[in-house]
């Protein structure tokens, strides 16, 4: 059992699903005086309703061809860290794209295990500023629960309903039957054009009469974007039946109004539409339902306003600083999917499969800050080729690097006088700011795709590809590859892209590891010259 901690606590956790769940392990294996509060009455609330339709997104792909469990962790999209090797998502499932029921069971399986500190039927519904600067959060029952600190882990809770006069009468993605049969031979108008709009969509294709998914973007696919929060490939059968002339179509424009007529009047609603490609042309159309999937937004409305976040992205977000801490109200950080506010859809802070990387650098972001831990480390050989093999054999392996590319790094800060330490899984952003370095040189470790790679077709066999293991033509490489960058005082001195491999086994002398060592000895060679252009 974890010891009881008398208040003020060190941390309080608002929201006990995944990140808060992970976070509290993490705080409470470093020993740390932590209480999680979540409004439901047991882990994972938002997966009891979400997704409505209940197959999860977020791939378990079992069967690797491998037992490392850094590499499996590649391909399971669902499980938490841990030092528990049985506590993995693929002992509850073995679907590709599991049913949502088996991630509740797993997230309260998890707290159980662990007998983590958990208030549950616990919302909090003010949050304010205690006396001593800390934090006090005052629940639905009158209790209050005070913290030196305040981190966030309640999702996006908010519909993040469009300004449209008449929205109000429309139904939303949250509570709509999810029953086909509801909607037998209807006309159903679905706004959004996300992965909830389009799941929402593939479930009426065979009742429904007339599906229109409208919004004023064009939709991006992830296949194309690597982004998995956008159009995923198992929720795009809608757009087949568009393109074969199926009666249902994409509107790419803006609603102007929605107007529910009276319960016997016919048609239901008529929707002012106006059409992008059509240079604005306004329609209105018919429609007998009107369904919302316009995505989630954070709930800032039990903040006081003397501690209330800024807000960003639309008010979607809190605007976040490189150590997830709010940029306005010190002691107030982010866990889990607020975390995306970093990298909103160009990485994977949204997802368990990668904000479970990033609740564990803020925990060592928090041991570094409050509690005089210094960031985990191994101390390295200086030799160059010693360095190359050390980042090899991450790169080759690292669940955190793969999953969070371009954002989560390795970090190897080479002091003079001193071996070269080598810090694992530091958010680059963090890395440039942070004491890590101080003066001294370091390097940066990060997986990243190709410049532009989303602006091309991927199955356009016409494009110009990087060739294979090509060392020239690393820096142009669409696919994920290593990249090691060189800095100082935070500027950047120089940058190695290593060749892409179709296996993702950067492990051939000759081209990756020669190379690498080589560029490591340049490098290191001039730690003394001045700051000079960054090359390739």
């Amino acid at each position: 059992m974890h010891p009881m901690h008398s208040e003020p606590l060190d941390y309080l956790v608002i929201g006990g699903g995944p990140a808060g769940l992970q976070l509290g392990q993490l705080l409470q294996a470093a020993g740390h005086g932590y209480r999680i509060l979540e409004s439901g009455r047991a882990p994972g609330t938002f997966f009891r309703t979400f997704p409505r339709h209940r197959r999860l997104i977020s791939i378990n792909k079992v069967h690797n061809g491998t037992d490392d469990p850094e590499l499996n962790l590649r391909m399971d999209w669902n499980s938490l860290l841990s030092p528990d090797p049985e506590l993995l998502f693929g002992r509850y499932s073995k679907r590709y794209f599991p049913h949502a029921d088996d991630l509740v069971r797993y997230l309260a399986d998890f707290a159980e295990a662990f007998k983590l500190d958990i208030a549950h039927d616990t919302r909090a519904v003010r949050i304010g500023r205690d006396i001593d600067g800390g934090f006090v959060v005052t629940d639905q029952h009158g209790h209050e629960h005070r913290a030196r600190r305040l981190v966030m882990a309640t999702g996006l809770t908010l519909p993040n309903t469009p300004d449209i006069p008449g929205i109000e009468t429309a139904e939303d993605y949250s509570v709509v039957s999810v029953d086909p049969e509801d909607f037998t031979d209807q006309r159903v108008l679905i706004l959004g054009k996300g992965n909830s709009a389009l799941e929402t969509a593939d479930n009426l294709i065979e009742t429904a009469a007339v599906i229109h998914v409208a919004g004023p973007h064009s939709i991006r696919m992830a296949w194309n974007s690597h982004y998995v929060g956008h159009l995923r490939a198992v929720n795009n059968n809608f757009l087949d039946t568009y393109q074969l002339k199926s009666q249902n179509a994409l509107l790419d424009g803006e609603v102007l109004s929605i107007v529910k007529k009276d319960e016997g009047s016919a048609g239901g609603y008529r929707v002012r539409f106006s059409f992008s490609r059509a240079d604005e042309v306004v329609k209105e159309l018919r429609y007998d339902r009107v369904i919302v999937c316009t995505g989630f937004r954070f709930d800032a409305s039990a903040f006081d306003p003397g501690c209330r976040p800024e807000l960003v992205i639309d008010d979607r977000f809190a605007a976040l600083s490189p150590a997830y801490e709010s940029v306005n109200v010190p002691g107030l950080y982010f866990a889990g999917t607020l975390m995306q506010q970093r990298d909103f859809k160009k990485s994977t802070g949204g997802f368990i499969h990668g904000f479970r990387y990033a609740v564990r650098a803020l925990a060592r972001i928090l041991d570094e800050r409050h509690h005089d831990r210094r960031w985990p480390h191994r101390p390295l050989d200086a030799a160059p080729t010693a360095l190359a093999d050390a980042v090899l054999a991450r790169v080759n392996r690292s669940s955190a690097l793969w999953q969070q590319f371009a954002v989560i790094g390795d970090l190897i800060v080479a002091a003079p006088g001193e071996p070269p330490r080598y810090h694992e899984e530091v958010p680059v952003a963090y890395a440039h700011e942070a004491r890590l370095a101080g003066e001294a040189d370091y390097f940066t470790i990060t997986l990243e795709y190709g410049p532009d790679h989303d602006k091309v077709d991927p199955f356009d066999i016409t494009v110009r590809r990087t060739a294979q293991n090509s060392v020239d033509d690393a820096f142009d490489a669409a696919y994920l590859h290593p990249v090691i960058r060189h800095h100082r005082g935070g500027e950047l001195l120089g940058t190695h892209h290593m060749a892409e491999n179709l296996e993702n086994e950067w492990d051939d002398p000759a081209v990756h590891h020669a190379p690498l060592a080589a560029f490591f000895a340049r490098e290191l060679g001039r730690r003394t010259t001045t700051a000079v252009p960054a090359g390739r």
